[in-house]
């Protein structure tokens, strides 16, 4: 078996995700779909993932391909959450993972008392309504005239492919959806294209090129499907692949075995590699063993309880650091380092920090270092979202 010096795999791995300064493109549609998809439960992660692996990207080229061209859907995808795929992955994400994000809204609606008459009643209803159109869960409730809490009904009518998330009512920052009929907003998409033991298969297939070498826990983690299953979704299409050490890591890991060429004639960068990844990014939040790009020192300044990943700078594939926008008068970058680096390190970090402090706030930002940050284990849920929070 391969034993790969884990400098490499973390260089073939950014520059497999968009990463690093050669592979890095302007067409987001194909970023989405070498990534399976962007994160999109924060509404702001999108727009900063992509704005980290482009060249020239602007928040207004996100909505033309989102909602004018329509060549990205937002779907509960992966895990459960709220994901943005190209529209030719969308029906293998929804037939892949439909079983459990239902399971979960059905459970959700019937907490919040909405029995399945109700749910019957008003979803036809709200079918009826969103003819033509869009509109929000508030446009919706008025339309009705009803006092039962419709958010959890729409997002089950989502989850079930009658509807689809359209684009924020108030702008990249927002979370409130105008929501569509599924088959209006993409005609040519047939949800139930593929059965659900094909479609299992070509995510996972799909995960493996983009984020191997993996662990089997990191695909059962990223995927949420049951380890069992995993396993046996493996054997399915074991000839595809191959295994290799890692140095410095314990046991085998997977890929695609036409990646072995690749990441086997790699040679180390000769210059490094700094990114500034938003909360819930896509490279963080691939893994389930984390150990090839963070030290378990820091384990807890990363990762909260729930494995939500917070706002993080890389250094050549490692997290070295924590970073968050401070939105006032005078709005700042905030930096926590956790080991000292070189000082030109250090001058390409501050240059990264007002980079994406520019596009956030679209001026100029000034860059703060701070010297100390509490564990998110020891922050209120919803505390990775903003790590540095006085």
């Amino acid at each position: 078996m391969n034993k790969i010096n884990s400098e490499l795999v973390n260089h073939f791995i950014l520059s497999k995700q968009h990463l690093t300064d050669r592979s890095k493109i302007d067409d987001i549609t194909q970023i989405a779909k070498d990534l399976v998809g962007l994160h999109a439960t924060l509404p702001t992660t999108p727009y900063l993932s992509l704005f980290a692996r482009t060249r020239n990207f602007t928040k207004e080229q996100f909505d033309k391909e989102s909602y004018i061209k329509k060549n990205l859907g937002k779907i509960r995808f992966v895990r459960k959450t709220i994901h943005i795929l190209p529209r030719d992955m969308i029906s293998y994400g929804f037939s892949a993972t439909r079983k459990m994000a239902e399971v979960v809204s059905e459970r959700y609606s019937k907490y919040l008392g909405v029995n399945q008459e109700t749910y019957e009643r008003l979803s036809l209803l709200i079918l009826e309504i969103l003819k033509g159109k869009g509109m929000t869960v508030t446009e919706i409730k008025k339309a009705l005239e009803t006092k039962v809490k419709l958010s959890s009904i729409v997002n089950l009518m989502c989850d079930q492919g009658l509807l689809i998330r359209g684009p924020p009512k108030k702008g990249w920052k927002s979370n409130i959806h105008t929501y569509c009929l599924f088959q209006e907003y993409f005609p040519e998409v047939a949800l139930n294209e593929f059965d659900e033991e094909n479609a299992k298969k070509f995510v996972m297939k799909q995960y493996i090129g983009s984020f191997g070498p993996v662990t089997v826990n990191d695909v059962a983690w990223w995927t949420g499907f049951r380890k069992t299953e995993t396993r046996q979704i493996f054997e399915s299409f074991q000839d595809d692949l191959t295994h290799v050490e890692i140095s410095h890591l314990k046991g085998s890991h997977i890929l695609l075995g036409s990646d072995q060429k690749n990441l086997n004639s790699l040679t180390a960068p000769k210059k490094h590699v700094v990114n500034f990844l938003p909360a819930l990014d896509p490279y963080t939040m691939g893994y389930k063993d984390r150990e090839r790009y963070l030290s378990n020192e820091y384990y807890y300044h990363v990762f909260d309880r729930s494995g939500n990943a917070t706002s993080s700078i890389l250094l050549n594939g490692e997290v070295i650091g924590i970073w968050d926008f401070n939105e006032n008068e005078d709005p700042q970058i905030r930096m926590f380092l956790f080991e000292e680096v070189k000082k030109s390190v250090l001058k390409d970090i501050h240059t990264s920090a007002q980079k994406v402090g520019k596009f956030i706030s679209e001026k100029e930002v000034k860059t703060k270092e701070v010297d100390s940050m509490a564990s998110l284990t020891k922050r209120t849920a919803g505390g990775f979202m903003s790590p540095l929070k006085d």
